[in-house]
């Protein structure tokens, strides 16, 4: 006799997995780097040269930096030096969301310039086809996906905050819809999700190792001398030259554009201004179509959630969900947290992921890893002269680099050869992000921050109130 109908569906229904056993045989490495499209490193600078422009870090910034200068001025003699391998830090550890913003979002640009939000959004627009221009002509093949991003609501308290996003964004020309519960779950479905508000164009999502990658191919056909396992030691202003020591080397160049991040390169103001938070991401194994079809997810958005500790998730193409956030800082900005090594690091995370998905409760994760992201006061790129104005720092994306860091180098590099182009005459250009308070003071506020993250949603109280009085002093939260 056939089986009953709920005999049957308790059949078809998946098994769930504990935490532990999820990540039981989980690499813990990025998953954009395991992958045989990944070039060989460059060889190490081993001797004393000269360059017209010297670009410091090999990540989205340095290289869309070296891209652009060699386009704009193809006589110039470009050094690119990269303190290990191209796409092994911030940038090949990234979520991969486009964004068509430059300011970490409209409603961030209105927080921090608004009376420039219509050329904010020009450059954001710009940027975007200058980008997608750059792929096109140097046949980069970063598995560029222009679905849009979207932001769901994870409580019905928040989709009023949607709305006032929508309307802003409807008033600067978006193309955008504001989704209910009903239709967002149509899109992508959680049961956490009350409503979306989705961004349709402009934005999307990508392979950031393997942008990076492609990017560093363009600027090596260009003519890019480029040199990995580069660690720089010393800088000196040495007047009409700056003088940067390798440990096998040096190179001495009238113009350098740090596009370090957070690496200490020996000029104090910088690390004032920005800071190293973690970001921790996960990836689950590829899914199934039958898998896939428990969620949906046709559209393919990059996709931001409301929590005050977001969480953010896109899929691969191979159907692998990335899922990151559980955000935490470590003292001093320590680069390699012995943290981040560790599987139980990632258990929150995993359980943020169930909880979002519990209809993938038999889902693995293949790759965990943690990332540097650099945190600024404003919460976007900003670009700083150095070294008597032969040196110019660009950092400062807080999160929203990987389309954002086109626009940084080009930004940088008007000013660092001094160009009266349009994005001059703005803050973004002329002010610079606030002090952030050194150690022991940064560790200890950073702490008391992603704990009251942790329940702020839900608890209130002194958290909210914290969290509330970070941000009236300016900081984006």
């Amino acid at each position: 006799m056939p089986a009953p109908a709920a005999a049957r569906q308790a059949a078809r229904k998946p098994i769930a997995l504990s935490v532990e056993d999820a990540l039981s045989r989980t690499q813990l490495s990025p998953y954009w780097l395991d992958n045989p499209a990944q070039p060989p490193a460059e060889p190490k600078l081993t001797r004393d040269t000269a360059a017209d422009l010297l670009i410091v870090g090999g990540g989205f910034t340095g290289l869309w930096a070296a891209v652009q200068a060699k386009e704009q001025m193809p006589e110039l003699d470009v050094v690119v030096i990269e303190a290990g391998r191209v796409a092994h830090g911030a940038s090949g550890r990234a979520g991969g969301i486009i964004s068509t913003s430059v300011m970490h979002g409209l409603p961030n640009a209105v927080r921090v310039f608004p009376n420039d939000i219509a050329q904010l959004e020009e450059f954001g627009h710009r940027n975007l086809d200058g980008f997608e221009e750059t792929l096109k002509r140097y046949g980069i093949d970063a598995d560029i996906e222009w679905n849009g991003e979207m932001t769901v609501a994870v409580d019905p308290d928040h989709v009023e905050h949607l709305r006032a996003d929508y309307d802003l964004h409807k008033q600067h020309g978006h193309d955008v819809v504001l989704l209910g519960e009903q239709a967002t779950r149509e899109q992508l479905d959680s049961p956490l999700f009350a409503g979306a508000l989705w961004s349709r164009n402009r934005s999307g999502i990508v392979h950031p190792a393997k942008l990076a990658w492609g990017l560093k191919r363009a600027a090596l056909t260009l003519g890019v001398r480029l040199y990995e396992h580069t660690a720089l030691m010393s800088v000196k202003d040495e007047g009409e030259t700056v003088f940067v020591k390798t440990r096998d080397g040096s190179v001495r160049a009238p113009r350098v554009l740090f596009g370090s991040g957070t690496a200490k390169v020996g000029i104090a103001d910088i690390n004032r201004r920005v800071l190293q938070v973690r970001d921790h991401v996960l990836a689950t194994e590829p899914l199934t179509e039958e898998q896939l079809a428990r969620i949906g997810w046709k559209n393919r958005q990059g996709i931001y959630d409301t929590r005050t500790q977001l969480n953010y998730f896109r899929l691969t193409k191979n159907n692998n969900i990335i899922f990151g956030g559980l955000v935490s800082y470590h003292f001093d900005g320590d680069p390699n947290p012995a943290r981040d090594g560790k599987p139980e690091t990632y258990y929150r995370l995993a359980e943020a992921f169930y909880k979002t998905f519990p209809q993938l409760c038999d889902v693995r994760f293949s790759h965990a890893w943690g990332g540097p992201i650099d945190y600024c006061s404003r919460g976007s790129v900003f670009a700083k002269r150095y070294l008597g104005g032969k040196g110019v720092f660009v950092a400062g994306y807080t999160g929203f680099g990987v389309a954002a860091s086109r626009f940084g180098a080009f930004m940088g590099l008007n000013i660092l050869f001094g160009r009266n182009s349009p994005e001059q005459a703005l803050d973004i250009a002329k002010l610079s992000p606030t002090y952030i308070p050194p150690e022991p003071v940064r560790w200890l506020a950073a702490k008391v921050t992603f704990h009251a993250f942790d329940g702020a949603d839900a608890e209130g109280g002194w958290k909210r109130a914290w969290i509330n009085g970070i941000k009236a002093m300016g900081f984006p939260m």
